[in-house]
C-alpha cells in the first residue's frame, strides 16, 4: 500500500504535472474536465427549462415528469456512453467529442427537468392569481415570479446534475481522447502495476473537483436564490 502512495506522490511532482498548458497537466485537464460537465449542464439547461416551466405553469405533464425522473434513475451513465460512441462511430461522426456531449446532456435532462417542474409546481397559487388580475400577462408571471420563486428547487437539480457529470467525464476517458482527469485513470490501468499510483492521484484528483463543485453551488445558490427565500425547506432536490 505504501508502495502506491510513493508512486503516486512520484507522479505528482514530475515537471509537466502541474502545467495548464501541457495535455499531461492537471490543472490542463481539470480544465478539459470542467468544459465538458458545463458543455453538458449548459445544453441540457437550454433544452429542457423552458418546456418544464411551461407545463408546469399550465399544470400539463405531471406523467411525463414522473417518467423522466423514473428513466434517469435506470439509465447506466457507462452504457450510455459506449451507445453514443458505437451510434457516432456508424455515422461517420467525431467519436472524441459527440458521444461523450450526447450522454452529459441525456444524464442532466432528468433531475432538471424535475426540479424545474417541481420548483413551479411549489409556487403559491394565490400570488400567481394576483399577478394574473393586476395585469400580468402569462409569460411575465412565469419568468418574474414562478422562475425565480422555483430557482432554489431548479438549483439543486442543476447541482446534482453537474455532480454526476463530473463523475461520467471521468469515465468517458475510455471513449473520449481528452477525457479530463479521467485520462489518468484510464492510462494508469493501461500500465498494469506501474501505473497504480496515477490511477491512485487521478481519483483523488476526481474526487477533489466533485467536493470542490459542491461547494461552488452551494455559493452560487446563496448569490442567486431571492432573498426571503427559506433554503432549508426549499431547495431540495427532487431526485435521488
Amino acid at each position: 500500500m505504501s508502495d502506491i502512495f510513493a508512486q503516486a506522490w512520484a507522479w505528482l511532482g514530475q515537471p509537466n504535472r502541474w502545467s495548464w498548458t501541457d495535455p499531461a497537466g492537471i490543472p490542463y485537464r481539470t480544465l478539459e474536465h470542467l468544459g465538458f460537465s458545463a458543455l453538458g449542464l449548459l445544453v441540457a439547461g437550454v433544452l429542457t427549462i423552458p418546456p418544464a416551466l411551461w407545463l408546469a405553469h399550465h399544470r400539463r405533464g405531471a406523467f411525463l415528469a414522473s417518467s423522466v425522473m423514473n428513466i434517469g434513475r435506470a439509465i447506466p451513465s457507462f452504457g450510455l456512453i459506449i451507445l453514443c460512441w458505437y451510434l457516432a462511430s456508424r455515422w461517420g461522426l467525431n467519436t472524441s467529442f459527440w458521444p461523450l456531449l450526447v450522454a452529459l446532456v441525456a444524464l442532466a435532462l432528468p433531475p432538471l427537468f424535475t426540479n424545474t417542474y417541481a420548483g413551479v409546481l411549489t409556487v403559491d397559487a394565490g400570488a400567481v392569481d394576483a399577478a394574473r388580475g393586476t395585469g400580468h400577462t402569462e409569460t411575465q408571471i412565469m419568468l418574474r415570479m414562478e422562475l425565480p420563486l422555483a430557482s432554489p428547487v431548479i438549483l439543486a437539480g442543476a447541482r446534482v446534475a453537474f455532480l454526476q457529470l463530473v463523475a461520467t467525464v471521468a469515465i468517458g476517458a475510455i471513449v473520449n481522447d481528452g477525457g479530463g482527469l479521467g485520462r489518468y485513470i484510464v492510462d494508469g490501468f493501461a500500465q498494469g502495476v506501474a501505473g497504480y499510483g496515477e490511477i491512485l492521484a487521478g481519483g483523488i484528483a476526481v474526487i477533489v473537483l466533485a467536493l470542490l463543485c459542491e461547494g461552488l453551488f452551494s455559493l452560487i445558490t446563496r448569490l442567486a436564490v431571492p432573498k426571503g427565500l427559506t433554503l432549508g425547506t426549499t431547495a431540495r432536490p427532487q431526485v435521488a
